[in-house]
């Protein structure tokens, strides 16, 4: 049985009064989530919505209360650790994590690096030890597969694309995502969404057919 955990970073929801407000990330995770869940059993299926519900900005006293041993920290530290603390577990319970993400300026929304920078922890989900030598970072949890759904304004971000070098929103996932304790990633965008021509129409029920093949295939 499944263990999924859901996270979506758009500010947008993904159904508005007006259709061309909606989210194309969320709706994208949706059709993927849908068609998981309506083709095998999902025994915990835990969802964020960061886009709309942002988890607090890490802070000196945050960093403060991660570099005190657990057993000396006081109060008011485990209370700072507490979303963090949240966060990490609803991660280590899942065996498949979906983020659907837009790109913001080239990159991820701020809400979304929120959300890794309160799970990308020492002693949770990284260790670091100099006998490594010049690695001296390693992740603790393995053994899952992370779905990216996005979804850009422009094209041509893809190996080889006219604006591969601009991409900074999944190229920085995937680096993140083995202190998810990621093993394989698959990633489908949508493109081309401020042209607003066909081939935006195109890429986005490109996008749905490959998000609905590829619940099939992680059934």
């Amino acid at each position: 049985m499944t263990q999924l955990l859901h996270i979506d970073a758009s500010i947008r929801k993904r159904r508005n009064d007006n259709p061309n407000h909606d989210s194309i990330s969320k709706r994208l995770a949706h059709c993927f989530v849908s068609t998981l869940k309506e083709n095998t059993s999902i025994h915990n299926y835990m969802y964020r919505d960061v886009g709309m519900n942002p988890p607090p900005f890490t802070d000196q006293d945050w960093l403060g209360a991660v570099f005190t041993k657990k057993e000396n920290r006081t109060e008011e530290q485990k209370n700072k650790l507490a979303v963090s603390d949240k966060l990490i577990d609803e991660l280590i319970q899942a065996d498949i994590v979906v983020i659907s993400t837009p790109m913001y300026n080239y990159g991820m929304p701020a809400q979304l690096k929120a959300w890794f920078d309160q799970i990308v922890r020492i002693n949770e989900t990284f260790s670091f030890d100099l006998a490594r030598g010049d690695f001296p970072l390693e992740p603790i949890l393995s053994g899952k597969t992370l779905v990216l759904l996005t979804s850009c304004g422009e094209f041509g971000f893809e190996a080889g694309g006219v604006r591969e070098s601009m991409n900074h929103l999944a190229p920085h996932i995937r680096t993140l995502s083995k202190y998810l304790g990621c093993e394989q990633v698959f990633e489908i965008a949508s493109e081309y969404q401020e042209f607003a021509d066909f081939r935006h129409q195109s890429s986005l029920e490109s996008a749905f057919v490959k998000s609905r093949e590829l619940a099939l295939k992680l059934v």
